[in-house]
């Protein structure tokens, strides 16, 4: 049965199966509360990745459809004209010529949310060209903050660019279109995400601080980006890390007593001893193990934090109270996100297996047509 708690239950959504970020933000819906079906094709497959595994198709449902089949594109019109949202990852052209673009979907259901995820967006000289998070990423700047000076960029998975500039702009843009929908006199329409303007547009701040000569166009000189011997990553004892986030007077002050440098650590805001002041938080933290400096600054606010592996932050402290992660079906996992006081959210399903819910989906959806035929 499809997901009902949350705060868009009763929203029907229509998810043309695909990798990265169209199935996040489907996820994303999904963990909200949206009736989510994802329209796999037979046979089709995506990145290694065990489907049984594949977490970003929790809180769904699956039916097959060959749209490159003479009756596919009729089944998934069917469904559109019962639904709220469409979300497809497509190259631009690619859903016209399968017979499910925009101008088919709008005609069989004027109120219809179009969801277009793409790396490039719908139009550019780039719009056709294949392409994955890292080259999003990389043209619109963001990658070349990350990391040290003298070394390559650091690449930070596909976060910042599928999820971040990609899947969570797909989201915001589908709920806004979705509300203009729902109005007196709203129309459905169609939603361009693309992750260069997404991930463009989480650099909106850095821009600001170029314009007033606050922050140098380059890796590793800035208060943010590693720079700034405050604000960064030390390594411990043990090979480990600690996280230092101490930015503001009151917190660098808490910070500097408790590693054990206050009588002797340079004025924060004396960039010329920046280095000075780098080698000596070092040089403390080398002193101890991550397990013993997260007991010395656990609780107080010199805002440090450890730097934790993705097994171990599930059993941080904090994490557990909150119960940020959650397991179902055997597979450790993030819990949705955000929460909601009247409408909360939760994990209802494992990930939707290929085709495994198509009885179901013909018949709450009213599409009869979806069940195979009697031989």
């Amino acid at each position: 049965m499809a997901v009902t708690a949350g705060p868009l239950a009763g929203v029907r959504v229509v998810e043309l199966a695909g990798i990265g970020p169209g199935p996040f933000a489907a996820m994303v819906l999904a963990d909200l509360g949206a009736d989510v079906v994802r329209v796999d094709r037979p046979g089709g497959g995506g990145l290694a990745i065990d489907p049984a595994h594949d977490v970003t198709n929790r809180n769904k449902r699956s039916v097959l459809v060959d749209l490159k089949s003479a009756g596919g594109p009729a089944l998934v019109l069917d469904l559109v004209e019962r639904a709220d949202v469409l979300i497809e990852g497509f190259r631009p052209g690619v859903a016209e010529r399968l017979g499910v673009g925009p101008d088919e979907c709008l005609a069989r259901n004027p109120r219809l949310v179009y969801g277009r995820m793409t790396g490039w967006g719908q139009e550019g000289p780039l719009a056709h060209t294949a392409g994955h998070d890292i080259a999003y990423i990389a043209v619109t700047g963001a990658l070349g903050m990350i990391g040290n000076p003298g070394e390559p960029p650091a690449v930070p998975a596909n976060l910042v660019g599928d999820y971040a500039g990609g899947s969570l702009y797909l989201v915001i843009g589908i709920l806004a279109a979705l509300h203009h929908a729902r109005g007196p006199e709203g129309t459905g329409q169609v939603v361009d995400a693309a992750i260069v303007d997404g991930t463009a547009h989480l650099t909106a701040m850095i821009h600001g601080m170029v314009a007033a000569g606050g922050w140098q166009d380059r890796r590793g000189a800035n208060l943010l980006d590693g720079g700034c011997p405050f604000y960064g990553t030390y390594e411990t004892s043990d090979g480990q890390y600690m996280a230092v986030g101490a930015l503001e007077q009151q917190f660098y002050d808490t910070f500097t007593e408790l590693l054990g440098i206050a009588d002797r650590a340079p004025a924060r805001k004396d960039l010329a001893r920046w280095n000075e002041l780098r080698e000596a938080v070092a040089a403390r933290f080398k002193s101890r193990t991550r397990e013993e400096w997260t007991a010395v600054f656990e609780g107080t606010d010199a805002c440090v934090a450890p730097v934790l592996s993705l097994r171990e932050a599930p059993h941080h402290p904090h994490l557990a109270a909150r119960a940020t992660f959650t397991e179902f079906g055997g597979t450790l996992q993030p819990a949705p996100a955000p929460r909601f006081s009247a409408t909360p959210t939760r994990v209802a399903s494992g990930p939707a297996m290929p085709g495994a819910d198509t009885g179901s989906v013909a018949a709450d959806w009213g599409v009869p047509a979806l069940l195979p035929k009697e031989a």
